[in-house]
């Protein structure tokens, strides 16, 4: 039995790429299993297939295929839809499409197709998994039954291994003066950097806290990347970095030369970069929005799910101001990641899909 997986897009810094290697390697430990994908990053070749580089000769009903679904796409729709394997989903979350009306009327209508593509493939399913609790309950709000919850593998060792990169560690020294504050995820809309700007300036200007506010991700949609440059010229904000994408050991410098991490995200299937802070000894501020409260367990600060810029500025300003705050939130975020153990959630993944693939 050959159990391969079907993406929509792989790139690098891709959280659902980078769950679909570690399952893959899982996978091969029973048998055959590679990974498909509609549009691929030419650095991923060596790891992902094409679609049509899928044979369709000698694949039955005794095969198959784990589609992860976290936006929509015909072609991939239409592949599964021709295929004879069975069908797994598992569902990483759809962004609503309301955020990205303003900046990117495709991937808004894409997100849109997405929920309607996974509700008719309800009826082809045979198993269905999620990464949380949050993302289990959608899936069963449109009819599916029996969803098990895997949370995805964070590889926290690997990244606590990563050596310090001597020159960034160099510039911050020289040019972060003052509190560090991180953010860690792809520049999208509604993850809300621009929220984490707004109180950066509240901080610097109201409060006198001299703050240093780093965004770390890719700009996955150019004119919201193009909207928080100019809200940063105009704004004549300091203090801040639009630091890109990041490899593995410059963002392991950062978590280790920052002194918390903030999200303002409105929405996410599970978040990991909040479990990668507190595996760094990172206190977190973040809204309480989607899965966030789930993953975090009470680790970190939860502010509501409408929290502005005033609001975020106040408990960044509290707890930089409270050192036996940060060292109780430290604690709880090393005993929280022990609760995702990476041998553990490997584990528990592993035997999910062999439970559904049965």
């Amino acid at each position: 039995m050959a159990v391969d997986q079907i993406l929509v897009g792989a790139a690098p810094g891709d959280a659902v790429t980078g769950i679909a290697l570690a399952m893959r390697d899982l996978l091969r430990l029973d048998g055959p299993s590679e990974i498909y994908a509609r549009y691929r990053d030419p650095v991923l070749a060596g790891d992902v297939h094409t679609l049509d580089e899928l044979p369709i000769g000698g694949r039955t009903a005794a095969d198959v295929l784990v589609y992860h679904a976290s936006i929509g796409e015909p072609d991939v729709m239409a592949f599964l839809e021709g295929r004879p394997e069975r069908l797994i989903v598992h569902y990483h979350n759809m962004t609503p499409a309301r955020f990205f009306r303003t900046f990117d009327h495709r991937l808004s209508q894409l997100l849109e197709i997405g929920r309607g593509e996974l509700a008719a493939l309800r009826p082809r399913v045979c198993g269905a998994l999620a990464d949380s609790r949050y993302n289990a309950d959608e899936l069963e709000t449109i009819g599916y039954r029996d969803v098990r919850v895997a949370a995805p593998p964070v590889d926290f060792h690997g990244l606590l291994a990563q050596p310090t990169d001597p020159s960034l560690q160099r510039h911050i020294e020289l040019y972060h003066r003052g509190p560090r504050v991180l953010f860690v995820g792809q520049l999208l809309p509604h993850k809300r950097p621009d929220v984490l700007l707004g109180a950066a300036h509240i901080l610097r200007t109201y409060f006198g806290i001299p703050v240093f506010l780093v965004i770390a991700g890719t700009p996955r949609v150019a004119s919201y990347a193009a909207a928080l440059q100019r809200f940063v010229l105009e704004s004549n904000l300091a203090g801040v970095w639009l630091a890109g994408p990041q490899s593995a050991s410059r963002l392991a410098t950062f978590f280790r030369h920052s002194d918390i991490l903030v999200t303002a995200s409105e929405h996410e299937g599970f978040c990991v970069p909040l479990l990668e802070a507190m595996a760094f000894g990172l206190p977190v501020v973040a809204r309480a929005a989607a899965a966030i409260p789930e993953t975090m367990g009470g680790a970190g600060i939860l502010l509501p799910g409408d929290a502005g810029p005033a609001l975020f500025a106040e408990a960044i300003a509290e707890l930089l101001d409270d050192p036996a705050l940060r060292v109780e939130l430290e604690t709880r975020g090393y005993e929280r990641v022990l609760d995702f153990d990476p041998v553990q959630t490997r584990a528990s993944m592993h035997a999910t899909i062999r439970e559904l693939a049965a």
